[in-house]
């Protein structure tokens, strides 16, 4: 059966798999407007029976004066690393509702990693480096991850039940009308259309001379 929702100008496509379960697996495909698969796109699932949070780990590299990688996304009450890979120092910061903070110039690896605890968006800078950008969403739920080059995600292993939908992308157009997602099949799947700024593109490290980085 295939299940369609409109939400927004988005089109939600369920395909759903017939047979009971005990577990499900839920795969999702994201792509574009022009259908080409999108990348970066933070899907999140909050289920609609309370659940406990659990923070993460993770790091945001410095690496060939970018930041690495583009989009993150955590539980909130995780913690981030902010590791410079780079031969030169750099002085990171956001200025978000979600979580303001700064880390003046440095080298190697700070010494403390900075927890982000306050559901949210928040935009990551270097006031060295005015085009180095990044992303970090912070969800209220376990349940969220980043869409890889290929515009999939995948849950191998989730509780059955009502879920409501989340998607975000940098450049997305329009706000996405949350949706409720009931997960009642072995094995799932979804299909996401977002209509994102095709002009943009990740930022880049601007041509130097030979062996600067």
């Amino acid at each position: 059966m295939k299940l369609a929702l409109i939400a927004g100008g988005l089109v939600l496509a369920l395909i759903l798999h017939s047979s009971q379960l005990s577990a499900a697996s839920l795969t999702i495909s994201i792509t574009n407007q022009q259908q080409q698969p999108l990348a970066d796109a933070v899907v999140e699932l909050r289920s609609l029976s309370m659940s406990d949070i659990k923070p993460q780990r993770i790091q945001v590299a410095q690496q060939k004066l970018t930041f690495v990688p583009f989009v993150s996304a955590v539980p909130a009450g995780s913690e981030v690393d902010f590791p410079n890979l780079d031969k030169t120092r750099h002085h990171v910061y956001s200025f978000s509702p979600a979580k303001q903070f700064e880390i003046q110039l440095y080298a190697d690896k700070p010494e403390a990693p900075i927890t982000f605890d306050t559901p949210g968006i928040v935009a990551l800078g270097c006031n060295i480096h005015d085009y180095m950008q990044a992303y970090i969403y912070v969800s209220e739920s376990n349940l969220v991850a980043v869409s890889n080059e290929a515009g999939q995600l995948k849950w191998p292993d989730i509780t059955p039940g009502q879920y409501q939908l989340h998607v975000w992308h940098p450049w997305q157009l329009e706000p996405w009308q949350v949706t409720t997602l009931d997960l009642v099949m072995p094995l799932q799947t979804a299909a996401v259309s977002l209509a994102i700024d095709l002009s943009q593109q990740k930022p880049q490290a601007p041509q130097r001379g030979f062996g600067n980085r």
